[in-house]
């Protein structure tokens, strides 16, 4: 228990899901100085879909409201505030191809209201400058412009947008796309360090159990306490005990609502993104987007980088990160949408050596109509893949945290990773009539998780990755490490 908290015995709570949900309701909670049990049935917290990117204004998402990108923004500023270990600080490039329907010209006025939103939460709280400088959130750039950074060298540690678009410049298709490109200041996640900034916050917070390869087998209300009964890692039956339930468990949040008997509306969508190495590229690449209509052959393509010449690739398209049947929706029968067996097999079992090696390849190939010698690249690991929930029944939400069920059951049914922190701070208000005040700030009331050192954070994230079979490169910081800035 925290040095803020009284002497009183304080609540329990039972967490179900240590993916980053789960893993960040833990961290808020025990930090409070609360009793925590968070319960995972893989061997590691946060070990999900692959979370790649900040969403810090919803910029890559034409479809969404103003109102979701400023949700996002406040969100993915909150996020940073609590793993600011876990970024990428590079920028991200935003085109329109000639091929695409869209206008560039249609993303230029929500940029002003995300910039000016931004710009008003730095003045709030200097804290919240966590995305460079309020009046550099954004810039522009006409074809002309793009042919002459071309022609500079980009320095080996990039500062300036200026400097950050110039491999952009240099490499892609100008004549393929439309004007004005531009280039914003949404920044890049890595799912490892966020992972071990997780497992060392927990490990040092005495007052939290955290219970890995545990599977849940059954929940019951039991007067004003919840017991739940799970399998062990010794495949033996273990029941625990607490006051209040928080439902976090992913894309199999309704196999918990089902257990407990509470009905909701869900979508479950599954999945991949696919790591490549550019081994004869030694530029500071910046993320890009180019955008296209989901589901067709012209998807929109993101290429996010890494370090040491690796990529993670995304292709809205059928072949490459999307999958035939992969969006499934909730029924009458259970709040568990169930997906295809084959896909399931894919999350539980993992790819075969062909079915990695055809999408990845794909992606490459989708990604080089753009970059064309991005067409050299190889693939460099297996995907990163899972399903991810969708509370409702509308494909296209982005930006959602939390929902309730009589006074002491929670479901956190969040989209993005940036939800994560809001949607806890929102169930630690409903239960227990607390909200975070003025004087009490995200960086005062987390001081186990503030304590990490970023050194620490990556070497256990470079473990992870060696646990994972995944190239250590998704682990170390690339861009520009926060604790320089």
């Amino acid at each position: 228990m925290t040095s803020k908290q009284s002497d009183k015995i304080q609540p329990s709570i039972a967490i179900i899901g240590g993916g980053i949900a789960g893993s960040t309701s833990a961290i808020h909670f025990s930090e409070l100085g609360y009793q925590v049990t968070l319960l995972e049935k893989g061997p590691s917290l946060v070990n999900g879909p692959p979370i790649c990117h900040l969403h810090a204004g919803g910029n890559l998402y034409r479809d969404i409201s103003e109102q979701q990108c400023l949700d996002l923004l406040r969100q993915s500023i909150d996020t940073v505030r609590l793993y600011p270990h876990s970024l990428n600080i590079r920028p991200t490039i935003i085109a329109v191809p000639l091929s695409d329907g869209g206008s560039p010209e249609e993303l230029l006025p929500r940029l002003k209201v995300i910039s000016e939103a931004y710009k008003a939460y730095t003045e709030l709280d200097e804290k919240n400058k966590v995305l460079g400088e309020p009046d550099d959130y954004y810039k522009l750039y006409s074809k002309d412009e793009l042919l002459q950074l071309a022609k500079h060298e980009q320095p080996r540690a990039p500062q300036t947008l200026d400097e950050w678009t110039i491999p952009f410049a240099q490499h892609t298709d100008l004549e393929s796309l439309k004007y004005p490109v531009v280039a914003v200041q949404e920044y890049g996640l890595s799912v490892f360090r966020l992972s071990a900034t997780a497992q060392m916050s927990l490990d040092k917070l005495p007052n939290c159990s955290v219970l890995t390869d545990s599977k849940l087998l059954s929940v019951d209300s039991v007067g004003e306490r919840w017991v739940l009964h799970y399998s062990d890692q010794s495949n033996q039956t273990v029941q625990i005990e607490a006051d209040y339930l928080i439902n976090a468990s992913g894309f199999e949040t309704g196999i918990v609502d089902d257990i407990v008997g509470s009905k909701q509306q869900r979508l479950v969508e599954f999945k991949a993104a696919y790591v490549t190495q550019w081994s004869d590229n030694h530029d500071q690449w910046p993320e890009v987007i180019f955008h296209g209509p989901r589901g067709t052959p012209q998807g929109m393509a993101q290429l996010t980088p890494y370090a040491d010449g690796y990529f993670q690739l995304h292709g809205m398209t059928e072949g490459i990160t999307l999958f035939e049947d992969g969006l499934v929706s909730s029924c009458d029968v259970s709040s568990q949408p169930k997906l295809p067996q084959r896909l399931i097999k894919k999350i539980v079992s993992g790819w075969t050596h062909e079915q990695l090696n055809e999408r990845t390849c794909a992606a490459i190939d989708h990604m080089s109509q753009f970059v064309p010698q991005f067409s050299h690249a190889q693939v460099g690991g297996k995907p990163l893949f899972g399903a991810q929930q969708i509370p409702g029944e509308d494909p296209s939400l982005r930006a959602a945290d939390v929902s309730f069920c009589g006074s002491r059951y929670a479901r956190i049914e969040m989209v993005k990773a940036s939800s994560a922190l809001e949607a806890a701070g929102k169930i630690h208000a409903h239960w227990f009539g607390k909200s975070q005040s003025k004087q009490q700030d995200i960086e005062s009331t987390h001081p186990v998780t503030m304590s990490l050192k970023l050194a620490q954070v990556e070497s256990l994230a470079i473990t992870l990755t060696d646990e994972r079979g995944y190239p250590n490169a998704l682990a170390k910081v690339s861009g520009v490490a926060h604790s320089d800035r």
